[in-house]
């Protein structure tokens, strides 16, 4: 098993992940297709309504490809998912047709 490597994001980035809870997304939705954490998001939003939500300052910034990366990973694994179910469904129901 691999560690994790701990995610550096943006101001920016945090800024609009709560922006998309605030417009009216769940924080479920709005986590799974930014590739983040739940809670991670939930402590954004906490931070930001206290006013103290900031980026990283460091070498290990995340660049806005590796950003849509991640999001578009978390996004396949979803779809993979979701297929994987329907597969089986179709075959499930395809039994009872016999």
């Amino acid at each position: 098993m691999t560690k994790a490597t701990r995610g550096r994001y943006t101001l920016e980035f945090k800024q609009e992940a709560v922006r998309l809870v605030e417009l009216g997304h769940t924080m479920a939705a709005a986590a799974r297709s930014l590739g983040v954490v739940e809670q991670t998001l939930g402590n954004w939003i906490k931070l930001h309504r206290a006013g103290t939500l900031k980026g990283t300052s460091g070498k290990q910034q995340v660049s806005a490809e590796q950003m849509e990366i991640s999001r578009l990973r978390a996004e396949l694994a979803r779809v993979t998912m979701e297929r994987d179910i329907l597969g089986k469904a179709t075959a499930f129901f395809a039994k009872g047709q016999k």
